[in-house]
């Protein structure tokens, strides 16, 4: 049987005490929540969750990450790392990056996983909560280039449900590996809001 809440492994990045552990699995399955699925247990991968649709998407994320204790670093621009803010931007796993650079951003980032024995950058393919035409690329290069598996999660609002889907190592191939990680959303998912699923993610909706 699937847990509704399952352990983190122990080469997975880690943070948060048992307290604040205790506390967010305990406010994530009060509202009726679970996660179904393993975790991989891999010390370094890009971790990306659709469908994103709504703001509300952040609150039921940082509870179930703040229950398993899992350590996601989130890309900010770097302009935001200014005093006040700079001391708690990166306590909250945030890593600056120059995003007005066209073709280096994915270098940074994989700079910065370089830098770690144990990371997970945690990404939104969609790039946004409003309907998107596509899924941005960013998270399959960052993976690629930095030769890490792509762990997929999926929000299920029907069933209170969040998805492990298992882990995916890019081969270059973009539209093809593409085609296959979508495939793992088949029948694991469904929106907050409907009227701004991706277009990609619509067309799996008849297959669900």
């Amino acid at each position: 049987m699937p847990q509704h809440f399952p352990d983190l492994p122990p080469l997975v990045p880690q943070r948060g005490t048992a307290s604040s552990r205790a506390l967010c699995k305990k406010l994530f399955l009060r509202q009726g929540w679970k996660i179904v699925g393993e975790i991989p247990n891999l010390p370094k991968a890009v971790a990306i969750i659709s469908p994103h649709t709504s703001n509300i998407d952040g609150w039921y994320g940082f509870l179930a990450i703040g229950g398993l204790g899992l350590k996601i670093t989130v890309l900010g621009k770097d302009t935001l790392f200014k005093p006040p803010f700079k001391a708690f931007l990166k306590w909250a796993g945030l890593v600056p990056v120059h995003r007005d650079t066209a073709h280096g951003l994915t270098e940074q980032v994989v700079a910065t996983i370089q830098q770690y024995d144990r990371i997970w950058v945690g990404m939104a393919p969609e790039g946004t909560r409003k309907k998107a035409e596509k899924m941005k690329s960013g998270f399959y290069h960052i993976a690629h280039a930095a030769g890490i598996p792509i762990v997929m999660f999926a929000f299920d609002y029907d069933h209170k449900t969040i998805y492990s889907l298992g882990a995916f190592k890019p081969t270059g191939h973009y539209q093809q590996d593409l085609e296959q990680i979508m495939q793992r959303y088949v029948g694991h998912f469904s929106p907050k809001n409907p009227d701004w699923l991706a277009e990609p993610l619509q067309k799996l909706v008849k297959k669900n």
